[in-house]
């Protein structure tokens, strides 16, 4: 063992500052002792070159602490991070060019810029909603945007659709595929699964909708909305009721486009800006509490014959099947069929089976000599007759539970 006076010398001996702190600040002291006023201690002042390496040290310094900065916030900005994590807000509040893609901080104002930017000259947008279920790859969706490329004089209304992302998966996929998207963010609801019809999910993506409907007509648009499983196969405007505040299109016409009796479904219509509308989408929402369990095309058909909708003056029209036709009941001249929807048909893998069928139908038809065309020898490869229709509709409301015979 080492002598008291040995490891008092050892105690009492101090060693010069490193190599690397001397050779870049001769001047740092040690970590221990605290800064001291050269002059005070009557010492001279540092030469001009040492003021330059000093210089030179704090310079390099800086530089690095920038760089360091610079490439934390950059990652940032393509950092995927999950809803517990920092919001989108916090991060444009710290880092303003944080995700300059992204939608606004303010909804309502970026909903404002979405419809102003694909409005038509008359204040007229056409509205989607999409998830993620349907908004993968050769999903119904590419399907969808598809047939406005194949339609006959429908791809300029490309330039007036707005897609409605109910989730963060779709609203990706919808710019990478089209220029108007609007992220509609529903709280403690994940909308990325497919919805299954009449599910808890269902219902409230259907009334989420028609709140959000209601809100477009506040702000002055009248809109056609779509569901994505309908095929644009010509211009629909030509066929509107230029009259009517409401235009609705069916699963079964009756022939009068007046007859409150038609059956009719809400996956396609034409709504134009008034008090009027605005007034029967603040009843229609209402009314999902009075009859709970209910979704929008059930409770419009029970409200449909409420005296308020006399009061208000509301002017309901009736789409014709024959022009906005479906699997339920197919438009029978394809010289006349503006949309076709994939109603009557549950599933995805049924929906898309059923979709390709009807771009294929459509490709033949328009391939044909005018005169072929104009004899309509091509119909739906699945159309089927009354008998069977009824039989199916029996069946699914039996199983599903649906009210009054409706087919959905």
């Amino acid at each position: 063992m080492a002598s008291p006076r040995l490891l008092a010398r050892f105690h009492r001996r101090r060693y010069p500052p490193s190599t690397a702190v001397s050779a870049c600040c001769p001047f740092a002291p040690p970590p221990s002792l605290p800064l001291r006023d050269c002059s005070s201690a009557g010492m001279s002042p540092p030469k001009p070159s040492t003021l330059i390496r000093r210089a030179a040290c704090l310079f390099t310094l800086l530089t690095l602490s920038l760089l360091i900065l610079y490439t934390a916030t950059d990652s940032i900005r393509f950092l995927h991070l999950p809803s517990a994590s920092l919001s989108s807000s916090t991060l444009v509040r710290i880092f303003p060019s944080y995700l300059n893609n992204s939608p606004s901080p303010n909804p309502m104002q970026h909903l404002k810029e979405v419809l102003g930017n694909a409005s038509m000259g008359n204040n007229t947008v056409i509205l989607t909603t999409l998830n993620d279920a349907w908004a993968s790859t050769n999903s119904v969706v590419d399907l969808f945007l598809k047939s406005f490329m194949l339609g006959d004089g429908t791809h300029w209304l490309l330039d007036h659709l707005v897609i409605i992302a109910l989730d963060e998966k779709a609203y990706n996929r919808c710019q990478a595929v089209h220029k108007h998207c609007f992220s509609l963010v529903t709280e403690d609801v994940d909308f990325q699964e497919e919805a299954y019809f009449m599910t808890p999910n269902y219902l409230k993506m259907m009334w989420r909708r028609i709140d959000f409907l209601r809100s477009v007509l506040e702000l002055g648009y009248d809109f056609v909305f779509t569901d994505t499983d309908i095929m644009w196969f010509r211009d629909p405007f030509p066929q509107f009721f230029p009259d009517a505040d409401f235009q609705i299109a069916c699963d079964h016409f009756f022939g009068d486009p007046d007859d409150l009796n038609n059956m009719p479904n809400g996956g396609f219509n034409y709504v134009k800006s008034n008090n009027r509308s605005i007034a029967f989408y603040k009843f229609w929402y209402a009314s999902h509490e009075t009859y709970p369990g209910y979704h929008d095309q059930d409770v419009f058909n029970k409200i449909k014959f409420d005296p308020l909708i006399s009061d208000i003056g509301l002017k309901i029209r009736f789409l014709d099947t024959a022009y906005f036709g479906g699997l339920c009941e197919p438009s029978k001249d394809l010289n006349l069929v503006c949309t076709m929807h994939a109603n009557c048909c549950y599933g995805m893998d049924s929906k898309l089976h059923d979709l390709k069928i009807m771009l294929q139908d459509w490709r033949a038809f328009t391939s044909l000599p005018p005169d072929l065309k104009n004899e309509s020898v091509i119909s739906w490869r699945w159309e089927i007759d009354d008998e069977i229709v009824r039989a199916l509709t029996l069946i699914r409301n039996v199983g599903c539970g649906c009210r009054d015979g409706m087919i959905h």
